[in-house]
This record gives C-alpha cells, sequence and structure tokens, in this order.
C-alpha cells in the first residue's frame, strides 16, 4: 500500500504510478482516439451523415452504467474495509494474548516459544492469503523446529495447533488453571475465526456473470458513443470518447484491485506493515 498525503493535490494530479490507470488504459485510449477519428471522417467527409439528438441514448445508458459501477466499487471497497477490520483484529489479538501470557507465565522459554508461534501465525497466515507459505521464511524453536511446518497443507492451521498445544501442556503442569485456559480462550479462536474470514474474502470473487456484464456493457457503450458524438462534436468527439473511456474503465480496475486485499499491489492493504508491526509488538511483551 502507497502511503501518501491525501491533502497534496497537485502533487497527486500530476503523479505517476505503476498502479496508475492512465498508464494501464493509455494504449487502449490512444485506439479509441484513433477509433473515434476514423468515424468522424467516415460519417462527416464521406457520408455526410444527418442525424438529430445523436447523444441521447447514450446519456440514458450512461446513468445506468454509472449506477452499476457505483455498486461494484461499493462492493470491492467494503471487501477491502472488511480485511482491514480483519488484520486490525489480528493486531489486536496478538498483543493480547501476548500480555495474557506473560502475565500468566514466569518461565522464559515459554514466553518465547509463543512469541515465536504467534508471530509465526501471523506471518504464515499473510503468506496463505498470497501465493503460499514457505516455511524457511517461518522461525524455529526448541519445540518446533521448521520440519514441524513440512508436509502442512494449511500452515497457519498447524502453526495454531502447536499453540493450543502449548496451553494444553501449561494446563497438564498446572501452570494456569481451567479458569485461566478459558481467559485465553477468546483470542485462541479469534484467529481461526479471521482467517476463515479473510480465505472467504480471497475465495468469493464477484459473481462471473455481473462483472462479465458490466464489462461487455462499458466496451458497447464506448464503442458506439463516436457514432452519435462525432456529428456533435466533429473531430472534438476523439477526446472526449476517450476519457469517458478512461474515467468508466478506471473504476473497474480499481474495484477489480482492491476487492482482493491480500496482495502486494500498490492499493492492496499493508499487509506486511501490520505483520511487522505485530512482530515488534510480540518481541517488547514476550521478550
Amino acid at each position: 500500500m502507497i502511503d501518501y498525503n491525501p491533502r497534496s493535490w497537485w502533487k497527486l494530479i500530476f503523479m505517476f504510478h505503476r498502479s496508475d490507470t492512465l498508464r494501464i488504459l493509455l494504449p487502449t485510449m490512444i485506439g479509441v482516439v484513433v477509433f473515434t477519428i476514423l468515424v468522424a471522417y467516415v460519417e462527416n467527409e464521406i457520408f455526410h451523415a444527418q442525424f438529430k439528438n445523436t447523444t441521447v441514448i447514450h446519456s440514458l445508458v450512461g446513468f445506468v452504467l454509472s449506477v452499476l459501477l457505483v455498486f461494484r466499487t461499493n462492493t470491492a471497497y467494503e471487501r477491502w474495509w472488511e480485511g482491514r477490520k480483519l488484520w486490525g483484529s489480528f493486531t489486536n489479538n496478538s498483543r493480547n494474548l501476548a500480555l495474557k501470557i506473560a502475565t500468566l507465565v514466569s518461565e522464559d522459554a515459554v514466553k518465547i516459544r509463543f512469541r515465536v508461534l504467534i508471530s509465526n501465525y501471523i506471518l504464515a497466515a499473510r503468506e496463505h492469503l498470497r501465493q503460499g507459505v514457505n516455511i524457511n521464511d517461518l522461525a524455529a524453536c526448541d519445540r518446533y523446529p521448521k520440519n514441524y511446518y513440512e508436509g502442512s497443507k494449511h500452515v497457519p492451521n498447524r502453526v495454531m495447533k502447536a499453540i493450543y498445544a502449548e496451553v494444553n501442556d501449561l494446563l497438564q503442569r498446572k501452570i494456569i488453571t481451567q479458569e485461566q485456559v478459558l481467559f485465553l480462550n477468546a483470542e485462541l479462536v479469534s484467529f481461526t475465526d479471521n482467517i476463515g474470514s479473510c480465505e472467504r474474502i480471497l475465495r468469493t470473487p464477484i459473481p462471473y456473470s455481473y462483472s462479465l456484464f458490466l464489462k461487455k456493457v462499458i466496451f458497447l457503450y464506448v464503442l458506439t458513443m463516436p457514432i452519435g458524438f462525432v456529428l456533435e462534436f466533429k473531430y472534438w468527439a476523439a477526446p472526449i470518447v476517450a476519457l469517458v473511456f478512461y474515467v468508466f474503465a478506471s473504476i473497474e480496475l480499481l474495484a477489480e484491485e482492491i476487492e482482493e486485499p491480500f496482495g502486494p499491489d500498490a492499493n492492496d492493504l499493508p499487509v506486511n506493515a501490520i505483520s511487522d508491526n505485530i512482530h515488534d509488538n510480540l518481541v517488547e511483551i514476550l521478550g
């Protein structure tokens, strides 16, 4: 995710980034301009077409298309914001669990073990939502070397199993009581609930038919715009059509990017920074 100052209007207006939709759509916009110029030449110079009210239909269709795009953007942003709340919950629950362990347990070895396991869980959750977990990136501790995670199809579950085993070991050794296990249970359950919710966002895209229909409507709308606009605006229709295409296509591109918010794209959530912050908090609390 890009950190920026939303009040820097002039800087943002003239800033170009690899994720900027203008950079992505520029080749297609040039094609739209060329196509519009060809339509303008054929209609005005060859056929000398004379139609009336040529922009009315596109005005009506443009309104409907705008409503669809608003719904599309809102839906994508809701997924992005829900993902941010879930990773905020990861942060809070990691701190709460670490604070409780630090208070209930006096053995430094146990504290370090929990610090490694919780940190591994956050790292595993982050990479699980991307391209998969590389177990070499996980930290090892006395009871859980890196080969403990080998062969696991769901590494976060494997890490959580170790955390539950550690809690049970503390109970069996009578370091904590049954009541204190219940005291820890809310945070333990929340980790699995959060990763499940993140998987739901990741694996439930916008319905195929809706996405397909919206793209077709944008294509047909822009493709037919020159037919009516060149009679009224002549060759000035070329930049007008290109601008309309840029606006509509950009909204769709942005929605596509933020509806899957856990990746490394510029507009995705700052999951790397969040996981690093959780690690720093764990080190400070548990040593």
